[in-house]
């Protein structure tokens, strides 16, 4: 089933056999990498790691310069054509809309800007670590070194200190070109996301790696660790939860593999998580029918349980590792009353008849990728 959802998908998406003009989406590609990085871990298939490398390929080709129906042409960074194929991430990526960025001076439109190109930051955040798994999986630091690049370019861009003065803040959504924000207000996990994923990129290096100052984001994690200060991460939302629960167990393999050291962060998140997840169950999502359910956030939930299954074993079969984390393997364990809503929603959204429903057919490319995801997690969870 996971092999047939990955080889369609990128039948379906001029992948593979590749075309001329690729409908390329940079958050379903960051999950569409670590999948065929999976099912090459999984089979053995030469065939699926080479589909990973050309996903990358063609996502830097397609997202990394401006849109056929734009009139600025070449890579989106700015830089000439030879030094961009060396740096294609340097100027970061787009999302991948259907229609182009708001142009300036042109009104803003709430339900328009939903469908126009630019760059967001969780996505680039997915891309980053899309890179960094490729990179270790490959042992080839060029990915890694990428991912590094595009931190650094986009959190400068991203990250601001408000002109009123008061702390640093992001903005949820840039210009193509990263000279403007499109959207002002600043996502709830932007920073979180950063933070963690800036960690990750610094600490868990590929062993090609031989070079500290090349994938140094010292100064950038810092800025991150401020906004994130303080902040309530809690939320009722699928996604939003799925995410958090998939940070911890990021968090929970970056120390015990990369040298990570902050374990209040990770009781933190995981606590935020279940607070989220009981207010989530109360409002009964799952039993509405299929159309009006979004199976991508509902798949984002699923992973994030799947993560809390391997953070439990972990807390279980190394508890030494969790000693200086206070109350965390007691919450982990809470979670586990929630795991049968994974398999819940990857049976609904297996059903061919549910996947009759607009929501799954006007959002093909995404759903069927995360649902590949859900079944089978460890190319996008594992470090």
């Amino acid at each position: 089933m996971i092999e047939e959802l990955m080889i369609e998908f990128a039948r379906r998406t001029g992948l593979s056999p590749a075309t001329e003009q690729p409908r390329r989406y940079l958050w379903t590609d960051a999950f569409a990498v670590c999948n065929f990085l999976g099912l090459h871990d999984q089979t053995g298939e030469r065939k699926y790691l080479d589909l990973a490398l050309a996903l990358v390929d063609q996502v830097h080709h397609t997202l990394g310069r401006h849109r056929p129906d734009d009139a600025r042409k070449g890579w989106i960074s700015g830089l000439g054509e030879a030094e961009g194929e060396h740096h294609p991430t340097i100027g970061g990526l787009r999302i991948g809309k259907k229609m182009n960025e708001r142009a300036p001076g042109d009104p803003f439109d709430e339900a328009l800007e939903w469908k126009r190109d630019g760059q967001y930051f969780h996505y680039l955040t997915k891309w980053m670590h899309a890179l960094n798994r490729l990179s270790r999986v490959t042992g080839d630091p060029t990915y890694n070194r990428w991912a590094v690049e595009m931190a650094r370019a986009v959190h400068a861009r991203f990250t601001y200190l408000p002109p009123s003065g008061g702390p640093r803040r992001m903005y949820w959504k840039m210009s193509i070109d990263l000279s403007r924000p499109l959207v002002p207000s600043m996502g709830q996990h932007d920073p979180l996301d950063g933070y963690i994923t800036y960690n990750q990129l610094q600490l868990c290096l590929p062993e090609g790696e031989t070079d500290p100052a090349a994938v140094d984001l010292g100064n950038e994690i810092r800025e991150l660790a401020e906004i994130c200060r303080d902040r309530n991460w809690a939320t009722d939302d699928a996604l939003g939860i799925g995410g958090l629960l998939t940070d911890g167990w990021k968090l929970a393999q970056m120390m015990i593999q990369c040298g990570f050291n902050q374990p209040g962060l990770l009781t933190t998140i995981v606590d935020s998580a279940a607070a989220g997840l009981h207010a989530f169950v109360l409002t009964e999502p799952l039993r509405l029918p299929a159309p009006y359910r979004l199976p991508f956030r509902e798949f984002g939930l699923a992973i994030g349980l799947r993560a809390m299954e391997r953070l439990h074993r972990s807390t279980c079969q190394q508890p030494e590792q969790y000693e200086s984390h206070g109350r965390l393997p007691e919450v982990v364990g809470r979670l586990r009353g929630y795991q049968s809503l994974a398999g819940e929603i990857e049976a609904f959204w297996l059903d061919p008849l549910n996947r009759e429903a607009a929501t799954w057919k006007e959002h093909l490319d995404i759903n069927a990728v995360m649902l590949a995801t859900s079944l089978a997690p460890d190319g996008f969870l594992s470090l």
